[in-house]
């Protein structure tokens, strides 16, 4: 049987962390997403009101689903998280466009490693995006030119990984002229927009763009 799932545009990845305001997240989603739920993260499937495409886990934290046809059963003990497999396991099915969602809050070491994954998307050439309650999370890549609009509270920029050089930072409270970061001083924490937008660019390495609520 011929897989389809590649057809659809974009995949949202919903894990098991807090989400309260399921209205603003459900603003992110289009119908032709392919929605994948990671094990606890079946639990915001009643608030979302989207059945899964595909169920990802290991169970050790939610009761296996009764129907096991879209399922995929993971082993407790193995090297990805729930959340990695999922992600990975999204690449082999031809998507190039995700949406992370519920995948940071509460244990900052899932914290850390389903940001990292950002990192693992971008190096295959995928455009990814984590949605919360407080904040977008997106990396920015080398000759990548970004603007932001007006209406973000605050936007932070964090190096978590190698050097960040030729930073250009406009429009802001707080601009940069062929500046660095390196994740050892970590100096463009909440910034603000001042002009309609914040543009940003960088001509080598990666920084995480933070836009907070």
């Amino acid at each position: 049987m011929e897989n389809n799932s590649c057809l659809k545009n974009r995949c949202v990845i919903v894990g098991g962390a807090e989400i309260k305001n399921y209205d603003l997240i459900k603003k992110y989603f289009s119908p032709e997403d392919f929605f994948i739920y990671c094990d606890c993260g079946l639990k915001h499937e009643k608030n979302f009101g989207i059945k899964p495409d595909l169920i990802i886990g290991d169970f050790d934290s939610h009761d296996m689903p009764q129907d096991l046809s879209n399922v995929i059963i993971l082993p407790v003990i193995k090297d990805d998280t729930d959340t990695i497999f999922a992600v990975k396991e999204a690449m082999k099915r031809g998507f190039d466009d995700f949406i992370l969602t519920g995948v940071t809050g509460g244990r900052q070491d899932h914290n850390l490693g389903n940001i990292y994954a950002l990192l693992m998307l971008a190096e295959k050439n995928k455009n990814a995006l984590i949605v919360d309650d407080y904040s977008e999370i997106k990396l920015i890549k080398a000759n990548e030119k970004i603007k932001i609009k007006r209406g973000w509270k605050f936007f932070s920029l964090i190096n978590i990984s190698g050097t960040a050089k030729g930073i250009f930072i406009t429009g802001a409270k707080y601009n940069l002229e062929n500046a660095e970061i390196t994740p050892d001083f970590q100096y463009g924490i909440s910034n603000e927009i001042l002009d309609d937008y914040a543009e940003i660019f960088l001509s080598e390495g990666s920084l995480l763009l933070i836009c907070v609520r």
